[in-house]
């Protein structure tokens, strides 16, 4: 039972450092400015944002302990599915510490997707993440369109609006 008790305390801790280590010196991107490249491992191999030039992305950065992440996934394949003939694409970047978790997650709730793994957080950071999910949508010219934190299904009408609007812009 103490074994099993500190594993959970430990895992709670762990959590809220990876959330307070988002918002301490993280500053937020503001829209217009170009998104941060990466390179991260994923399900698929190496996932990086320049590998994506040209393409509308919608970035959302998830982890497994997340309940608006499992009920984004299902709008987000359907996204993904609805605009991919129009050059669009999400990239979800998972934050566990253990990439075991975020492959439990995965299949529970299946992603059809790019999935890229940051067990460091450092992708995060870099973005100012403060929140989880945190998404982002990255124009064909790699610049920043929208910042959007959690998910309910209210935001899916707006979200979706945004992701036609990047599609049919020239920029």
């Amino acid at each position: 039972m103490e074994t099993v008790h500190r594993k959970t305390v430990k895992g709670f801790f762990l959590a809220a450092l990876i959330c307070l280590g988002f918002s301490g010196s993280a500053s937020a991107i503001d829209t217009g400015n170009h998104a941060p490249d990466f390179e991260l491992p994923g399900t698929q191999g190496s996932v990086r944002l320049s590998d994506s030039a040209g393409s509308v992305v919608y970035l959302d950065f998830w982890a497994s302990w997340c309940g608006p992440c499992k009920q984004s996934f299902p709008w987000l394949n359907s996204m993904q599915e609805k605009y991919k003939a129009r050059a669009f694409k999400v990239i979800g970047v998972n934050l566990d510490a253990k990439s075991d978790d975020a492959r439990k997650f995965l299949s529970q709730v299946p992603a059809k997707f790019a999935i890229a793994f940051d067990d460091k957080g450092v992708t995060p950071r870099s973005y100012g993440v403060k929140g989880m999910p945190t998404s982002f949508l990255v124009g064909r010219d790699g610049k920043i369109i929208l910042q959007h934190t959690g998910f309910k299904d209210a935001d899916q009408g707006m979200l979706e609006k945004q992701i036609q609007a990047a599609l049919e812009s020239k920029g």
